[in-house]
């Protein structure tokens, strides 16, 4: 009895076993029972967690979007306002302090003579650093407000110009000069040219051309016979505006520089035909003359408007809308080199066929462009002129020495006028 127990008992033991590893139809098919309720339950288990944190997802949106516990307040943020007031006010010292020290050093001529260029430079390299939101306009204007008040703690610059206050010659000397300067407006170009030669101004502006009108001959002919150097320039874009103090309708008389009136000819003859046009020293005399008499109008800048109180009756009347007028800045230096450059030079050749053609081979052959050139007839000498010419490069550069020792053979009169930095057109 004894073994036919255990006999029973090895087989309940090993039945379990051999239906494990058979394809019997009971044991089978409550296996296969089992594998299909494991993936259920895995797949219900993996849902349920999701969903937790999606809940938790959407509930944290909802708290982040809220604008009163993630938008910094009024107050914060006028704290913040003052604390980088301070600190642009410490960099700005840090950086006069800086210009200071090295033009103090036993290089501080060259340093002088040189920091113009260089100031052009970091104008330039400031516009092309910022990525906004402050427009390019507004970036070049605080940069160099900045430099010339810098510049006024070494020496405060005299600047030479033809004025009165806000003519177009004085908005170009303060895109180039900034207002930490000791502006000093003449009555004619020649006045600027004389100051600048004896030395009473360290700087003066000048027009040279307009690219409506072209050469502006009272400054060619002051090149002609005073000892300065052309050391920068400056491609302003001119906006006229017809300005004064009654309807465009009653306006009997419109004053401006003959320049002015010239690029506007066409518009003032549409729009105010039955004004007359009366030519005056500069635009900012008109806008005086506009403001102290009845039916009068000027021709002048938005600035020289809002100066004498004028209302600004048309804007923008110049009949070319690409109007641009390039002014030379003299001294009594050429600027420094570059690398982005040009050089002005006034020369007279012999008065027979081919010479200035066999002139401007020089230039030719030593591969430098000319950008500009104007004749200007010679005083006192009938049916000579002088030829003024602009050419891509500084003098200093080895393919320029070469062109110039060259041209020097074939001219009987050559001067270098300068050399300058290129600038691009300012509005």
């Amino acid at each position: 009895m004894a073994k036919r127990k255990q006999r029973r008992a090895s087989a309940k033991t090993a039945a379990p076993t051999t239906a494990k590893g058979s394809s019997g139809p009971a044991k089978s098919s409550s296996a296969p029972a089992k594998a299909k309720k494991s993936p259920a339950k895995k797949k219900a288990t993996e849902k349920n967690p999701v969903k937790k944190k999606a809940k938790k997802k959407r509930g944290g949106a909802t708290t982040s979007s809220s604008p009163d516990s993630s938008a910094p307040s009024p107050a914060t943020l006028r704290r913040q306002l003052d604390r980088l007031d301070r600190e642009i006010i410490d960099k700005i010292n840090e950086r006069a302090r800086c210009v200071l020290d090295l033009t103090a050093g036993e290089n501080s001529t060259i340093a002088r003579e040189t920091s113009s260029s260089r100031n052009l430079q970091s104008i330039e390299r400031a516009v092309s650093a910022s990525a906004g939101p402050l427009p390019e306009t507004a970036v070049r204007a605080v940069v160099r407000e900045v430099i010339s008040g810098i510049k006024s703690l070494e020496k405060v610059v005299r600047v030479a110009f033809l004025g009165p206050a806000f003519s177009y010659s004085h908005l170009a000397t303060i895109h180039r000069f900034g207002q930490s300067v000791d502006f000093l407006p003449l009555g004619t170009i020649g006045s600027v040219f004389e100051e600048v030669a004896r030395g009473q101004a360290d700087y003066g502006v000048v027009p040279v051309d307009n690219s409506t009108d072209g050469r502006i001959a009272d400054t060619l002919e002051n090149f002609t016979r005073c000892d300065v150097k052309i050391c920068g320039e400056v491609n302003l874009q001119i906006h006229h505006n017809l300005l004064g103090r009654c309807a465009r309708s009653e306006v009997r008389e419109v004053y401006s520089r003959p320049q002015a009136l010239s690029q506007c000819r066409r518009w003032l003859a549409t729009h105010v035909p039955s004004a007359r046009t009366i030519e005056v020293t500069s635009t900012a005399t008109a806008a005086q003359l506009a403001h102290d008499k009845k039916g009068a109008a000027a021709v002048a800048s938005v600035q020289a408007g809002t100066n004498y109180g004028l209302d600004v009756l048309a804007a923008d009347i110049e009949d070319n809308p690409d109007n641009l007028t390039r002014f030379a800045v003299i001294g009594s230096t050429s600027g420094e080199r570059t690398g982005n450059d040009k050089t002005s030079l006034m020369l007279q050749v012999a008065h027979h066929p081919g010479s200035l053609a066999d002139a401007l081979t020089v230039l030719k052959r030593n591969r430098i462009n000319m950008t500009w050139i104007e004749s200007f007839p010679v005083i006192g000498a009938r049916g000579e002129y002088l030829f003024f010419i602009e050419l891509e490069g500084h003098a200093d550069d080895l393919r320029m020495r070469r062109a110039l020792k060259s041209l020097a053979g074939k001219t009987t009169r050559l001067e270098t006028l300068g050399s300058y930095a290129r600038s691009e057109p300012v509005k």
